[in-house]
């Protein structure tokens, strides 16, 4: 049974997104295109990264992200890879698949012609076999220890908008089939407040078999605003669950910045240290601009993850259209070499796939 491993295995590369001219960033696009460029070259300093870009926006983008970057010539909508792009699952044999959740634009809120199919064209083009989803879904809302235990929310899955109908008893059999976890820890979310319907990446993440790390309000607290209300749900959760070989879980906090040291920002500003990446050899958190903040969370992470460089990256206008540096990445897990392992620059290759249907 293909089974997802854990973000600190082993990776083969990271895909970003380059995000196109046009009405989802308007304006902003040269300065998130900054952020993603930013990103892509402090990962590419320890694993190969490979970038999605439009063909005319190919020339830009590897000037930006320079040459140890590998553009692929596959357009894209938005440059959130975690939950257009495929996630990706290791079989029996140690080789990759990739699950194709069937993005719809975080349940219809926006229109993603060419984010609808990207999951099967990267895959295509990679010469990955597909996994056909029997659900909707984001990478974004699926967190794995590695060891069969799966974290996520009930308001991004169990809802009409993504998979109508559907119990929570019926989703979480179709994920343990999907991914081969053991048991999956339930956390409540909340609907409608941002375009995920809060994915938990951005709330609670497995540092660890074992250690989960949770955004949690800034020092000296905020109001009891619906985010506190989240955040004590899931703090109450974790603080009684075990995880799938029986073992209580260790809960670090991780205090998200004071929003009065940022400036003015965007009501969608996502100011979430939780929404790292993990790359070989280095954690990628982000920088806000408060700097108390910024250094806690650098400290925390680098006793979390011993061994790892960590890394912090500004990412002040990416962070306004909601998301992260986890958000706007995607890990292939490393496997044993396969003849024609190499990525194609187009996805030409599309229909000649092999799908696997669960």
């Amino acid at each position: 049974m293909p089974h997802m491993p854990a973000e600190t295995q082993p990776h083969a590369r990271t895909f970003l997104g380059w995000p196109p001219h046009g009405p989802v960033w308007g304006p902003y696009t040269a300065a998130v295109r900054g952020d993603v460029a930013a990103i892509a070259r402090v990962v590419a300093e320890y694993e190969p990264v490979a970038l999605l870009a439009s063909p005319e926006d190919a020339a830009g983008a590897r000037a930006a992200c320079g040459g140890a970057v590998e553009i692929v010539r596959i357009p894209v909508d938005d440059l959130w890879l975690r939950d257009s792009g495929p996630t990706f699952v290791v079989r029996d044999d140690g080789r990759p698949a990739g699950v194709d959740l069937h993005f719809n634009g975080w349940g219809n809120k926006q229109a993603h012609p060419r984010d609808g199919v990207l999951a099967e064209l990267l895959l295509a083009a990679r010469g990955v076999p597909r996994i056909d989803a029997p659900l909707t879904a984001e990478g974004g809302a699926l967190e794995t220890d590695g060891e069969g235990t799966l974290l996520v929310t009930e308001s991004s899955l169990v809802n009409g908008n993504r998979n109508p109908g559907r119990s929570r008893e019926e989703i979480e059999r179709t994920l343990k089939d999907l991914l081969g976890v053991g048991k999956v820890i339930w956390l409540a979310g909340v609907r409608g407040r941002d375009i995920t319907d809060c994915h938990v990446d951005a709330l609670a993440r497995f540092a660890s078999p074992g250690t989960v790390v949770l955004s949690a309000p800034p020092p000296g607290g905020r109001p009891d605003d619906v985010w506190t209300r989240v955040y004590a749900q899931a703090r109450e959760v974790l603080s009684t669950a075990t995880d799938a070989r029986g073992r209580a879980l260790e809960v670090v906090e991780l205090p998200e910045p004071d929003p009065a040291e940022l400036g003015r920002r965007g009501a969608d500003f996502l100011g979430c240290y939780v929404n790292y990446y993990v790359a070989n050899g280095v954690v990628v958190v982000p920088r806000f601009g408060d700097r108390r903040a910024d250094e806690r969370a650098v400290s925390v992470l680098r006793d979390l993850y011993p061994g790892r460089e960590v890394r912090a990256v500004e990412i002040h206008d990416l962070a306004e259209g909601g998301g992260g540096i986890h958000c706007a990445t995607q890990q292939q897990p490393a496997t044993p070499a396969v003849p024609g392992d190499g990525l194609l620059a187009t996805a030409g290759a599309a229909l000649r796939h092999r799908t696997l249907r669960r």
